[in-house]
């Protein structure tokens, strides 16, 4: 048996590897390392990281039973910590739970068709407990603001005059136009005069489309609800009942398909959960939603004027002063 890392597969390397995820009911997907176990010429195993992302974990069939799954999360490991990552989460079919649990990785949330796992006991509730938390119930608005926009603005303030204590959870991932320490910041400074707001970070654990694993889902176009129904799993299993929430506010989305989807599946499942959903309608300029995405737009086209319409002057004078957060 050989065990070989990679960061790129070519030629029959990449063929053995698809083939391989295939027999196993996976696609391949882009990963920053993969493990391939070879006996011979055959790959009879591989697993692969993107991020802190366990992914494309499979066994053949015909070796089954020999610990491969344990020697690759092994290798997976060990190359996650020389990389920093501190923290690995993993995406299976829930049938496979009882593979991974004894390798110390352990379930979050689950629906039908995908469980979450963490490589740290209770992991979810010690972030959790780290945060502050406001007394008495709450509402919440979950946000990627890349940037915080005005339409952001309106969202927070017409929600925070409906409830006792508003929290606004801003989405961890750094994969937007603005660096997400950033936007945590911008949200902070373009609220910090409404009393009853209190700015969290999501964490890793709200799910984000970004990292959401399609590689072992054969109906593609089911994606989108699953990863909401794992997201609605995590929200009403964890954050709701730790931060009391009783009430999530959406905006209305006329711009965007998917999340106006998105909120009707939060609107089906949320309510018999104990908690309410309102919908907000957009801030408008001119007749349009004042979006985050008309802001990137005005930035590309270096167009100052139309940025200053559209944002607080705080999220301005992060882009055009020299006062970032």
């Amino acid at each position: 048996m050989h065990i070989e890392s990679a960061s790129v597969l070519r030629g029959r390397k990449k063929a053995a590897w698809s083939a391989l995820l295939s027999k196993c009911g996976l696609e391949g997907s882009a990963a920053e390392h993969t493990v391939l176990v070879w006996e011979g010429d055959e790959l009879i195993a591989t697993g692969s990281r993107e991020g802190s992302i366990l992914k494309c974990i499979a066994v053949d069939d015909n070796h089954q039973g020999e610990g491969l799954t344990a020697t690759v999360l092994t290798q997976l490991r060990q190359e996650a910590f020389e990389a920093g990552e501190s923290k690995l989460f993993l995406y299976t079919k829930p049938r496979n739970e009882h593979l991974f649990t004894p390798l110390l990785f352990h379930p979050i949330a689950k629906t039908g068709k995908v469980l979450l796992m963490e490589d740290e006991v209770r992991g979810i509730r010690r972030f959790l407990d780290s945060l502050p938390t406001p007394e008495g119930e709450c509402g919440c608005i979950v946000m990627n603001a890349d940037p915080f926009t005005l339409g952001h603005r309106y969202l927070v303030e017409t929600a925070a005059k409906q409830c006792k204590n508003l929290l606004i959870f801003v989405l961890s991932e750094d994969r937007g136009h603005v660096p997400a320490t950033d936007r945590l910041e911008l949200v902070k400074r373009g609220t910090a005069d409404l009393p009853n707001v209190t700015i969290l970070p999501t964490g890793p654990y709200l799910i984000s489309s970004a990292t959401f694993p399609t590689y072992f889902l054969k109906d593609r176009d089911d994606t989108q609800e699953i990863q909401c129904m794992l997201d609605v799993e995590i929200f009403t299993k964890y954050y709701a009942p730790h931060f009391r929430i009783t009430r999530r506010f959406v905006g209305t989305e006329p711009l965007s398909e998917l999340t106006a989807r998105y909120n009707e599946v939060l609107k089906t499942h949320l309510p018999p959960r104990g908690i309410e959903v309102t919908a907000l309608k957009r801030l408008e300029k001119n007749g349009t939603p004042v979006s985050a995405s008309a802001v990137r737009k005005a930035l590309a086209e270096g167009d100052r004027e139309a940025v200053r319409s559209l944002v607080p002057s705080t999220t301005f004078d992060y882009f055009f002063k020299e006062d970032p957060p």
